[in-house]
């Protein structure tokens, strides 16, 4: 084993100007592909965080995944009946209080309780239609980010006037309310309360920011026109990878429809890989170029060491030990190649970090990025498989020439 690596290094070194440009072109291949898998993972980790924080992992609401069987569909059953009303039944859910108890002895997270409804925003001759939730200030760190996203003030607030509202900053911007300012809050039912902005909130995600509002509970009842009403409990796990499951279980547990981050964003989430898809095919065909680089090398040291070869297969050498000479220098470039290309991709990391970015709606203006072992041990693997693969070939062709016929070929 010691002659064969002796004698690879020797045909490695004897070409330095050319095993170099091989090395550097595995060495481009390797960092220009940690630096793409790092943007694009590190972009996508923010967008998802971003996304996380701003919503809760579950919703579970007064609604039923389908309808209700009416009791004209439970008598006759041989009968088949048609234009059915479905039964007017109360909005909320039933016995919020003990729903969540029932659900906080569980549940790896928090609960908190909500009122959600639909209205629109009147002020200084603007209208927007904004979905205003009402929240237990209190409990609202359990479920969401919003006590840290606050501008200006805190939650607290909310219990400082009368019908105080916190608006996004997007629709602060769009309608021109400042704190302190008065506005009007319709629903389509008929409600209309005067309300005074007590504090702005930014999350980050434009669309939010600009067509949400928090109101009290007692507030967002008003607005409801039913006193008591609770339509939503806002969940949020210590693990929101688990949210499907979970989400799964709490409708099996009350038949209430629970919906996970996940399924709300789905068509979000499905992009993400196809971004995916697109990043590892553009990473391979990166590695696949640089690997032709390692097949010239080696086809060109075969061709003229033609003659080692045959002298070193008369001596006795066996077409293993030739072909294996000629893929362990095909593997010297490669692991060459991907530890320079660690060190490449981890400085153009560094060099995109740099980058600034102008965004308003940003609380970060560098580049996201995600420094992870698995990126360099990926484009690593990737280097060395096809450093490998490109130097078979050679080596194979090289171990079946008859050594006579290679001597008499090279006189």
């Amino acid at each position: 084993m010691n002659l064969i690596l002796e004698i690879a290094w020797t045909h490695v070194r004897s070409r330095v100007r050319q095993t170099g440009f091989a090395v550097a072109g595995v060495a481009t291949g390797v960092g220009f592909s940690i630096m793409m898998a790092s943007l694009m993972q590190g972009s996508q980790d923010d967008f998802t965080e971003r996304l996380v924080n701003t919503m809760p992992n579950i919703t579970v609401s007064d609604q039923r995944r389908s309808a209700p069987q009416q009791p004209a569909e439970t008598l006759y059953d041989s009968a088949e009946i048609r234009g059915l009303t479905p039964e007017a039944r109360r909005r909320g859910i039933k016995n919020p209080l003990a729903t969540m108890a029932a659900l906080e002895a569980w549940l790896p997270g928090g609960v908190a309780p909500s009122v959600k409804v639909q209205g629109i925003i009147r002020y200084a001759n603007h209208d927007v239609g904004v979905s205003i939730t009402g929240i237990d200030p209190r409990r609202e760190g359990l479920v969401s980010d919003l006590p840290k996203q606050m501008r200006g003030a805190t939650l607290t607030a909310l219990y400082r006037a009368t019908n105080a509202i916190v608006i996004g900053d997007g629709l602060s911007e769009k309608i021109g309310a400042r704190i302190g300012a008065n506005i009007t809050v319709q629903t389509s039912e008929g409600a209309r309360v005067g309300a005074q902005v007590v504090g702005l909130f930014r999350t980050g995600v434009r669309q939010v920011d600009e067509s949400s509002a928090y109101v009290l509970l007692k507030t967002g009842q008003i607005l409801s026109q039913q006193t008591g009403l609770i339509n939503e409990l806002r969940i949020r796990l210590r693990d929101p990878m688990n949210a499907r499951a979970v989400a799964t279980r709490i409708e099996n547990d009350t038949g209430y429809k629970s919906v996970s981050w996940q399924e709300a964003n789905e068509d979000l989430l499905s992009t993400f890989i196809i971004r995916n898809i697109i990043m590892y095919t553009v990473v391979g065909a990166i590695l696949l170029v640089a690997s032709f680089g390692t097949y010239n090398i080696i086809s060109t040291i075969t061709h003229e060491k033609a003659r080692d070869i045959a002298i070193m297969k008369s001596l006795g050498l066996s077409e293993y030990t030739v072909r294996s000479i000629f893929v362990i220098e095909a593997m010297m470039i490669g692991v060459a190649g991907a530890l320079a290309g660690f060190l490449l991709g981890y400085l153009l990391c560094l060099a995109l970090g740099t980058i600034k970015i102008t965004n308003p709606f940003l609380d970060s203006d560098r580049l996201p990025l995600a420094y992870s072992y698995v990126h360099y041990a990926l484009a690593g693997m990737v280097a060395l498989v096809s450093s490998v693969l490109a130097g078979y070939q050679p080596a194979r062709k090289a171990a079946r020439g008859n050594p006579v016929e290679i001597i008499r070929g090279a006189t």
